[in-house]
């Protein structure tokens, strides 16, 4: 992996939740990581659904290994202040990088 393809700042994102004194539960997201990123991959396919024409926006990333943490497909990423799903993840070697299946969340 070649330090110079990595040219995208990206931060990964993980859903915490916690409970206020009144019981109330409230789920927020908090950065994990932020991180150098080469993406692969871009890709927008539009699809007909029952309420009309919808776009999906797909991405692959390319990321060093992380120690400190395991990535999940439960988690997010932001990239330019876009947040995109995790859908897959692959490992590169034996720990040497992980390839990040992404796809844009609606708002």
């Amino acid at each position: 992996m070649r330090a110079g393809k990595l040219d995208h700042i990206v931060i990964l994102q993980r859903s915490v939740e916690s409970v206020a004194p009144s019981g109330a539960v409230s789920s927020e997201w908090t950065d994990m990581a932020t991180v150098r990123a080469e993406l692969l991959q871009a890709t927008a396919d539009e699809a007909g659904t029952s309420y009309g024409e919808a776009e999906t926006v797909v991405r692959s990333y390319r990321i060093r290994w992380l120690n400190n943490f395991e990535i999940t497909t439960a988690d997010r990423m932001l990239d330019g202040g876009v947040a995109y799903g995790i859908k897959d993840i692959v490992e590169i070697g034996r720990r040497r990088g992980l390839e990040l299946r992404c796809e844009r969340i609606r708002t």
